[in-house]
């Protein structure tokens, strides 16, 4: 899905990073390339299907090695292969990592395999998402929260808990962010929040400062991406033209 790390390497690029390069399966390279001329691409060894394939591990390695943040998950798919690469990097990288999506589904796989990390992890599920990670399909909201709290200690990650109110915890902290609203709830917003919370990451945020405020701003785009469009037809490229406007008011406040 190629549109999905499109997405969230448009984000990273207009919250502030300076360098951007996704690595994307060479059957979608030439599609993610022309997304944005800002943007620079590196091919992976994909299967029949387009999906990253194992061979590739060796060059993500090597690019991850050049880079200070790396976020993972949005559009790879779904297979064996995803989930080794998944497990592979969420396990070795000593960069801060944001992890969403396909990669949390990957995750959820493998017991245990959370509290595994070599360096900062920010989760970013839905509460789908979040329902896989723990394995509990039928969470109240309350109980959702008290799960990813201890969730949060017991693995030593931030949990960004995607919804109404987003929490941010660390197990021992706990943040509501209070922008947003249900037009956001769209194909491709939370893409751009990964995007963002990246983005701050590069620039020597905390991994819970930088939870914070990406769910700050991103709430904030679409709140002004609402006001000019309407909530029916916000899309979540929409959140990328309002971010500029919504760091402003960020820096002004």
């Amino acid at each position: 899905m190629a549109g999905s790390i499109s997405l969230s390497s448009m984000a990273c690029l207009r919250s502030g990073a300076g360098l951007v390069t996704v690595a994307t399966p060479a059957a979608c390279q030439p599609t993610v390339a022309g997304f944005e001329a800002s943007l620079m691409t590196s091919p992976l060894l994909c299967d029949g299907e387009g999906r990253i394939a194992s061979a590739a591990l060796a060059k993500i390695r090597e690019l991850a090695n050049r880079a200070t943040v790396v976020a993972c998950g949005p559009g790879l798919g779904h297979s064996l292969e995803v989930t080794g690469v998944v497990a592979a990097l969420y396990s070795e990288l000593k960069q801060p990592m944001v992890v969403d999506a396909d990669a949390l589904n990957a995750l959820s796989t493998l017991p245990d395999a959370l509290k595994n990390h070599a360096g900062p992890r920010v989760l970013t599920p839905h509460p789908g998402e979040f329902a896989r990670l723990v394995r509990q399909p039928n969470l109240s909201p309350e109980q959702r929260t008290a799960s990813a709290v201890e969730l949060a200690g017991r693995t030593g990650v931030i949990i960004l808990l995607k919804g109404h109110q987003t929490l941010v915890t660390d197990g021992a902290r706990e943040s509501l962010n209070t922008t947003g609203n249900p037009g956001m709830a769209t194909g491709g917003s939370g893409d751009v929040l990964t995007g963002i919370i990246a983005a701050l990451l590069c620039q020597g945020l905390t991994p819970f400062e930088a939870a914070q405020l990406g769910a700050h701003v991103h709430g904030l785009a679409g709140d002004l991406a609402a006001e000019q469009l309407g909530q029916v037809s916000m899309i979540a490229s929409d959140l990328l033209r309002f971010l500029p406007q919504a760091f402003q008011e960020v820096v002004a406040s």
